[in-house]
């Protein structure tokens, strides 16, 4: 077993002796060992139980609601992380929203001009790509819809456009670590709809000539035979493309009923 000073522990968390010495006190973080010259050692578990005790202040729950959480007999070390995890996000999602409408109020007061070129609007596609893609929907849905799709997204604002692209991230990520539950599932289909709202933002109402659905339908079937839909990072994921399209396609089949 691993054992730390008060000292070391003190560095690693980030926080002072002065406050381990009193969460001792307290009674809410004890070290495993004292030693005969009254020195505290803390283990493994003195660890995982600080790290606890500093989500739950992150949270901005007091040092007694903490304690009784933690010594409660049904407390859930695992249960308690999956807890931390949602409500962290769902902090830095109104974090990420307040910093998009400090900027879009900074650039206003700047009179700065925040309509997207074309290399912000392609920013990300490998290089020499962009033109083929651009190429490839004008083929598919027609000059007329790409330029009215384009032209909107233009008028977002650079902070509003990195938001897009940002929650696009987001919800691949998510969806990734969901990989291993049915794509009928209610957790992998609540992604689903923020992917499917996500990529209609992208699309604007004219890709599908109001069939929105049967447009989505069809991407879901792009992932199964398109290399730029199987591949994550540049390498290929065929587990994650057949489980996208799965979760796709039983998502508008779940509308079409409706």
């Amino acid at each position: 077993m691993n054992l730390y000073s008060v000292h070391k522990l003190a560095k690693l968390a980030g926080i002072s002796v002065r406050t381990l010495h009193y969460y001792d006190r307290l009674g809410l973080l004890k070290p495993s060992v004292r030693t005969e010259a009254r020195y505290r050692l803390y283990g493994d578990q003195e660890l995982i139980r600080l790290q606890q005790i500093l989500f739950y202040k992150e949270l901005d729950f007091s040092l007694d609601e903490i304690r009784r959480i933690l010594e409660a007999p049904d407390f859930d070390v695992l249960q308690a992380m999956q807890h931390h995890k949602r409500a962290l996000e769902a902090r830095r999602d109104r974090l990420a929203a307040l910093l998009t409408t400090i900027d879009k109020t900074m650039s206003k007061l700047k009179g700065e001009k925040t309509m997207l070129t074309d290399e912000e609007l392609y920013e990300g596609f490998p290089n020499g790509k962009a033109e083929a893609y651009r190429r490839e929907a004008v083929e598919n849905y027609g000059a007329e819809v790409v330029d009215e799709s384009e032209h909107r997204l233009r008028q977002l604002s650079k902070a509003d456009f990195g938001q897009l692209k940002a929650a696009q991230q987001d919800i691949t990520r998510q969806l990734l670590s969901l990989m291993n539950l049915p794509p009928e599932s209610e957790q992998v289909q609540t992604e689903i709809v923020r992917h499917f709202a996500n990529i209609q933002a992208f699309w604007g109402p004219s890709v599908g000539k109001g069939n929105q659905l049967g447009a989505y339908k069809g991407l879901a079937q792009l992932y199964v035979t398109d290399l730029r839909y199987t591949s994550q990072n540049g390498q290929e994921n065929l587990e994650f493309a057949s489980f996208m399209s799965k979760a796709m396609i039983y998502f508008v089949e779940t509308q079409l009923k409706r």
